[in-house]
């Protein structure tokens, strides 16, 4: 699993120029409107008379707490992230975001693309949970299989494709396992809601580790969102 911040909102420089010469507003206010949150709660004060104020933490911290959502729609974010395709089909439910995800119909797939995979008991309470408390010698047999599993499964796959049998149709015998890239695209509003999900027990250890790893990236670069959703970074 690897995650890596690709972009994320920041304002066009004629528009800063506009407002400092045709608006006037304050040549101090210039760092702030550059910053995502400064920008956010800029936008967020469009009805207010004093839209050009530095201080915003306070403003950000009360939307949120009291349900007014939308100020976290004027900044988006854009992550790469790295998984199999076990994991991938959770993250695309998120339907409030855009995706771009490499495809093996026309691409074909490297002989090191597999995630191996800790093994956990299964939880007999709640379906939505495992234990890692499996012993070390089924771990290690777990993990051999795994390889030998991915092993057999990528000659097949290398010997369709040597026998001109299209990618899309090759790839059948590929197992989850296999590595995916993705670009994820959203809201601050869908981040924050997909944190909140995501980042959860109830959600499946390799899918949270995604999302905490992308809630620490969130932590330094929206501080101030991130104090108001209560999120602790590791």
């Amino acid at each position: 699993m690897k995650i890596r911040l690709v972009s994320k909102t920041t304002v066009d420089p004629s528009y800063v120029k506009y407002l400092l010469e045709e608006i006037g507003v304050p040549e101090e206010f210039k760092d702030v409107i550059e910053e995502p949150e400064g920008l956010i709660a800029y936008i967020a004060r469009v009805s207010s008379s004093n839209q050009a104020n530095n201080k915003y933490a306070g403003l950000i911290r009360y939307c949120m707490s009291h349900g007014h959502w939308s100020i976290l729609e004027m900044a988006n974010v854009v992550f790469e992230i790295e998984t199999s395709r076990a994991i991938s089909p959770q993250i695309l439910r998120h339907r409030s975001f855009s995706f771009q995800e490499f495809s093996q119909r026309y691409a074909a797939v490297d002989s090191s693309g597999i995630e191996i995979y800790a093994a956990r008991r299964q939880d007999t309470k709640n379906r939505q949970n495992s234990i890692a408390d499996i012993s070390p010698e089924i771990a290690a047999e777990w993990d051999r299989r795994q390889l030998e599993n991915w092993k057999s499964s990528f000659e097949h796959y290398t010997w369709a494709l040597d026998n001109e049998i299209a990618k899309e149709c090759a790839r059948m015998v590929l197992p989850l396992q296999t590595k995916t890239r993705m670009f994820m695209n959203g809201t601050l509003r869908s981040w924050v809601h997909y944190i909140s999900l995501r980042a959860d027990t109830a959600t499946q250890a390799e899918h949270q580790e995604i999302a905490s790893a992308i809630k620490a990236q969130l932590c330094e670069s929206f501080p101030i969102v991130a104090e108001a959703a209560q999120w602790i970074t590791e």
